[in-house]
């Protein structure tokens, strides 16, 4: 059994709304290949809304990260949902439960975890936990860029990077709060580098290319290795 672990991004799950028409399209490709998935969902606008609103209340980060973590599983459930057939029922709360989950079914999904840690984190926490060397991080940017591509046109993308590359990029944008921006977590970049887990960053809407990543294939997309 080979396992591949999805970052699932938020945006791409409930850009506003759930989106059940691209989260049904993702999982009918991904039952095509031959490989078993741990998804990560992240959560997306609904997190930002959600943390924010804790902080007009008074609340701490630590209280603002729990509300945006709450905000996951919501999307994480819809994951569920969605895919119905050989899926674990309820959110995964732990790396463990996860694992031992994805020995009865082809497809195990969870939200964030703690306070502090994002889904990148978790998602690399999980691959690590259930033996996968393959991550996907699936997204609205179709790669890793040396800028952020939506405000700076001439964002130089990266096709290939190395660990050490992707850490130091990171660490320039990284600012540990919950719903802020950033390509990959510092802490999740620390992860796949220690235990040399492959990290393809693809745009999630784009099939063609998240299939292609899925099978360790080239893509338009970034890998880093």
């Amino acid at each position: 059994m080979q396992i591949v672990v999805l970052s699932l991004g938020g945006s791409l799950v409930n850009p506003g709304v759930p989106d059940s028409q691209y989260v049904s399209s993702l999982v009918r490709m991904l039952r095509q290949t031959k490989y078993h998935f741990g998804i990560v969902v992240g959560g997306g606008r609904l997190a930002r809304k959600w943390a924010e609103s804790a902080r007009k209340k008074g609340a701490s980060e630590f209280e603002a990260d729990e509300a945006a973590i709450e905000a996951t599983k919501k999307n994480a459930q819809f994951v569920i949902d969605t895919i119905k057939k050989d899926v674990n029922r309820v959110v995964c709360q732990t790396f463990e439960s996860a694992r031992e989950q994805g020995k009865k079914h082809r497809f195990v999904v969870m939200g964030g975890t703690i306070p502090g840690i994002t889904t990148d984190s978790d998602a690399t926490l999980l691959a690590e936990c259930m033996g996968a060397k393959r991550l996907l991080n699936l997204s609205n940017i179709d790669g890793i860029y040396n800028d952020n591509p939506v405000r700076n046109h001439n964002a130089k993308k990266f096709h290939r990077m190395s660990y050490a590359q992707l850490i130091d990029l990171a660490g320039k944008n990284d600012m540990r709060k919950a719903g802020t921006h950033f390509v990959f977590d510092f802490l999740a970049c620390k992860l796949i580098a220690r235990s040399k887990i492959e990290a393809h960053f693809v745009h999630g809407k784009n099939l063609l290319d998240v299939r292609k990543a899925v099978e360790g294939k080239p893509h338009g997309g970034t890998v880093v290795k």
